[in-house]
Order: C-alpha cells, then sequence, then structure tokens
C-alpha cells in the first residue's frame, strides 16, 4: 500500500480545533511559519522531546503535514482521529518500508510530511539521526524545513506526560534548504552524508530558537517504562 485515505475537511477542520485548542489550553505559538513553503514537496524535521511535538507541529503549520506515527499509537482511541487527519503509521526501529513508500507517494504529489529525524522522544538536542528522513529527501527533491519544539516535554514520571496547563509552548520553523547533488558520491554514502547533513541542521536550528525563544531542553531524557 503506497497510499493513505484521508478527508481533506477534516483534516483542515481537525487543525483549525487544534490550534484553538494548543493557544487556548497552553501559551502556544508559531514562529516563523513563513518559512514553510505554501506549495510543492515539503519535509518539516524536528526535534522531539514530549507528546505534543507532533500534534503541535500539525496544528501550528500553515499547511497540512502528514507526520509518520508511531504505530501503536494507532490501536489506541487516537487511532480513528490520526487515519482521518492523514497521519501515517510507522514500526519504529523495523526501517518500515511501507510506511516509507507512503511518505514518498505523498511527497511525490506535492504534500508536506513531517517526521522526527531522532526516531524517539529525548533531550531533543538532535545528537543522532535516524535514515529515513535523509533518503525520503534524496528520492523526492522535497525541500527541507528544520522545527524546533520547545516546552513540550511535562513534568510527570511518565514517557506520556504533558506539559501544565498555561505553559509555553514554541514551534520554531527554519530556514528551508536542499541537499547537495552529492553527485558521483555512491548510494550508501550519499545516505550517510545527507542523514548527518539533516541531523547537524536540525541540532544547529534547534540550538538557535532556544536562544530565540529562552525556552531550554530537557536535561535528560525520558524515562524508559
Amino acid at each position: 500500500m503506497t497510499e493513505i485515505d484521508f478527508d481533506r475537511g477534516w483534516s483542515d477542520r481537525g487543525r483549525g480545533i487544534g490550534n484553538r485548542l494548543v493557544r487556548f489550553g497552553w501559551r502556544a505559538k508559531a514562529l516563523h511559519p513563513e518559512r514553510v513553503p505554501c506549495t510543492g514537496p515539503v519535509l518539516i524535521i524536528s526535534n522531539h522531546t514530549g507528546f505534543l511535538d507532533g500534534p503541535l507541529v500539525f496544528c501550528l503549520a500553515p499547511r497540512t503535514v502528514h507526520f509518520l506515527v508511531k504505530k501503536s499509537y494507532f490501536k489506541s482511541v487516537w487511532g480513528r482521529l490520526l487515519r482521518g487527519m492523514g497521519q501515517i503509521p510507522i514500526e519504529q526501529r523495523t526501517g518500515d518500508r511501507q510506511a516509507l513508500a507512503v511518505a514518498k507517494s505523498l511527497l511525490s504529489d506535492g504534500h508536506a510530511l513531517g517526521i522526527f529525524p531522532e526516531g524517539t522522544r529525548g533531550t531533543g538536542t538532535v545528537e543522532s539521526a535516524h535514515q529515513g528522513a535523509a533518503w525520503l529527501a534524496l528520492q523526492t527533491g522535497a525541500t527541507i524545513v528544520p522545527a524546533a519544539t520547545l516546552g513540550t516535554r511535562g513534568t510527570g514520571r511518565g514517557r506520556e506526560s504533558w506539559p501544565k496547563p498555561g505553559a509555553t509552548l514554541r514551534v520554531v520553523f527554519g530556514e528551508p534548504f536542499d541537499l547537495p547533488p552529492y553527485e558521483g558520491v555512491p548510494g550508501r554514502q550519499k545516505l550517510q552524508l545527507a542523514t548527518e547533513e539533516i541531523r547537524s541542521r536540525l541540532a544547529e536550528h534547534v540550538h538557535a530558537a532556544v536562544d530565540e525563544t529562552g525556552l531550554k531542553l530537557p536535561v535528560d531524557a525520558p524515562p524508559v517504562l
């Protein structure tokens, strides 16, 4: 399967409702949304510290974003909502080819896709990155936009903890960029170089976003339950 079935109207309404909810429940705001191209294939790469990272980017981005989301969430009460909003289930740590094929198809059709290169929640400093984002960018030529999500880690002990009501949340969009052509570079090495380019660009952007907003990243990764 290389397609997803979603209702564009439902997705747009969901974004509108979600936008109001995150602004009402928290002091949530997007900075520099104009940096996200309005049309054409766009790959939004974000750091990942809290459960709300994906929903926050989805609600505050200036266009609909299809995120690669942990498959187990589709088996929860969120499943129907996620599918209706056009999100893509992915089996983590397996190089899920079906999920990547769906993501590639969406980008090839000119949509925006969101992905967490770190793969899982941590401190958000982007010290390492998986190769999925680089593979998608190389395969589709999509423009890449880094996004720093800040303030989304809750204070509870569980991995699913949410920030307190009224907390300041920010999505800071960075300058869009394209990968170099890597002419004459073998495929495997090209993928490695592209992965490091994406990791370093996102890490630099997150650092700059912390300086711009004054919001700090979590000191420790969330406990594994």
